[in-house]
């Protein structure tokens, strides 16, 4: 009952976004789509796919800029064993803790003086400094449970350290690339404060301000809000149903090994 009681506002959304203008007013509210209506998803094919790929785009640009900046870093922290490594976990954690909004009024005065501000690039950078720091510390938990006699035998064969990094350690790492990933690619695509404060004024804006469009003082299409974020929710949904199991058991690695 609890289960169904929280998935309410999802049905709810779905039988919106069917529901006719007219009918949206109705005392007490219709509890199905009576006398549907496509208007909220032919608006959504109209108007919000370009919203839909760059929003595909800051995702998957944020978990590959991610991913080549977090998994390095976690297997120096995990293996090479720098001088800091403390201090610079504590660092990543006391990053986490920054209010997005602070920091998008940082980047908007940097991007200001770069002239990036609106564009797809910077929106991927600002977006990977929320991931950045959660995915090395992911990382760095996932890889220190690895096997030290694994890279040492490596080493003994002739490899290098970015050999062994490559060709070893990130393909036992599976479960964390995709944890990162999935997370990542998330935080990207429901980021609402970045995405208004750095790229509100441009022709590539994210689908989360695509919704945001549509709310007005006067002017609620409240169907083609709905159908909005019913089309919105398809990717994320279908990553969390594929990855479901790696993502358990890269969040359970990063929980338990230190």
């Amino acid at each position: 009952m609890l289960t169904g009681l929280m998935l309410f506002p999802v049905y709810w959304m779905i039988n919106v976004s069917f529901t006719r203008d007219q009918d949206m007013r109705k005392s007490p509210p219709y509890l199905f789509p009576i006398d549907g209506t496509l208007d909220g998803y032919r608006a959504v094919l109209s108007q919000q796919l370009p919203y839909v790929g760059t929003s595909l785009v800051v995702g998957l640009g944020t978990v590959l800029l991610t991913l080549v900046l977090a998994a390095p870093a976690g297997y120096a922290l995990a293996k090479l064993r720098p001088p800091g490594g403390g201090a610079i976990r504590f660092v990543l954690l006391i990053a986490q803790m920054i209010p997005g909004i602070i920091m998008a009024m940082g980047f908007y005065a940097i991007y200001l003086n770069l002239g990036v501000l609106n564009t797809v690039p910077g929106l991927i950078l600002a977006d990977s400094t929320i991931a950045v720091p959660f995915a090395v510390l992911i990382f760095t938990a996932f890889m220190s449970g690895i096997p030290d006699d694994l890279i040492q035998a490596a080493l003994v064969d002739g490899a290098n350290r970015l050999r062994t990094f490559w060709s070893v350690v990130l393909p036992v790492s599976r479960n964390a690339i995709v944890t990162v990933s999935l997370f990542a690619f998330l935080w990207a695509w429901s980021d609402f404060v970045f995405a208004a404060t750095l790229a509100s004024g441009g022709g590539h804006r994210p689908i989360t301000l695509g919704i945001y469009q549509y709310i007005g003082n006067n002017n609620q299409q409240w169907n083609a809000i709905m159908a909005t974020a019913v089309v919105a929710s398809i990717p994320t949904t279908l990553l969390l149903v594929l990855a479901q199991r790696y993502v358990a058991a890269g969040v359970t690695a990063g929980a338990i090994k230190d």
